[in-house]
């Protein structure tokens, strides 16, 4: 009995090393991708941020100058940080308080949920670009819908793209528009994930509407909120795509954000030593603010 029972123990040690060395086997490939094109990309980036390169060059050791640099005597850098913090803030900001009042909304319905779910999550899986270029003809100065509406109503024209003062609003408003969707369903789901008997209890407590919300829906969608706050911020402080189409970076640099910059210096001026500098700025940034939300959003209960 006892011979009996190690061989089944070692059968199975033997199947679970299997079992082990297959699961290993299917994740090389995967490793591999990610080691061959994200890895080793973000390697060799720190390493030229180290150096001057302009392509044609050999790269020159300059040990932190690109980096003092930049943060010294690069008044371009911080108008695009600048740029890039009121970006990020009005786009996530706002857009969580609209897709919040949606999510409550469309979740207080008793028919077409789906519909209407449907109906804002279309401008989510359009196109960026595509979406920018409509966006564009909208804005137009002289023909655009926006103004043909303006001059309807007996109202003076905005240069929506062309004005550094309502440039970055204009891009803003897209952006309102193109992420209501995403972070609507995100709400609906937390929202649809909260027990109703805490609800149903806080009725027979007396409280009114207005109360359940900021003392009982609002601490629940916490996770939720917290959720959309990072992911939310990670991608408004990458913003490309949208000012790349809408307005190049201009007029006077009113919507140049550092990703923009990035490009600019990598690809227009071919400092890759430099560019890779300020993508590594950005990313301590982008690390830093996740941490920091992480930190001041931790909860001692859950539900």
């Amino acid at each position: 009995m006892a011979l009996a029972g190690g061989k089944s123990t070692t059968r199975n040690r033997r199947g679970r090393s299997e079992e082990t060395l297959v699961i290993l086997m299917a994740m090389i490939p995967c490793i591999g991708f990610y080691v061959l094109f994200m890895g080793f990309p973000i390697v060799y980036a720190l390493y030229l941020s180290f150096h001057r390169w302009s392509v044609i060059d050999e790269p020159v050791f300059v040990g932190i100058n690109n980096y003092q640099r930049i943060l010294t005597d690069d008044p371009v850098f911080f108008q695009s940080l600048q740029n890039t913090v009121i970006y990020a803030l009005a786009a996530v900001l706002i857009g969580i308080i609209l897709a919040l009042s949606t999510a409550l909304l469309i979740n207080s319905l008793k028919r077409f949920v789906g519909l209407f779910r449907t109906v804002y999550f279309l401008p989510v899986v359009t196109s960026m670009v595509a979406a920018a270029v409509v966006w564009r003809w909208l804005y137009q100065s002289q023909f655009g819908f926006f103004n043909q509406v303006l001059s309807a109503l007996g109202l003076s024209r905005i240069p929506w793209l062309d004005s550094p003062r309502y440039a970055l609003m204009s891009v803003i408003i897209m952006m309102l528009w193109k992420g209501l969707g995403f972070n609507t369903v995100l709400f609906m789901a937390g929202l649809h994930g909260i027990p109703s008997t805490y609800k149903e209890a806080a009725v027979i407590d007396g409280a009114n509407s207005l109360q359940i919300l900021i003392h009982l829906t609002l601490p629940l969608l916490k996770p939720t909120l917290v959720f959309v706050l990072i992911t939310g911020f990670i991608h408004t402080f990458q913003a490309f795509t949208e000012m790349y189409i809408l307005t190049q970076g201009g007029p006077l640099r009113s919507t140049t954000t550092i990703v923009m910059y990035l490009y600019e210096r990598a690809f227009d001026w071919f400092q890759m030593g430099y560019a890779s500098a300020v993508a590594f700025i950005l990313f301590i940034v982008i690390i830093a603010l996740t941490l920091f939300q992480l930190r001041f959003s931790k909860t001692g209960w859950e539900y």
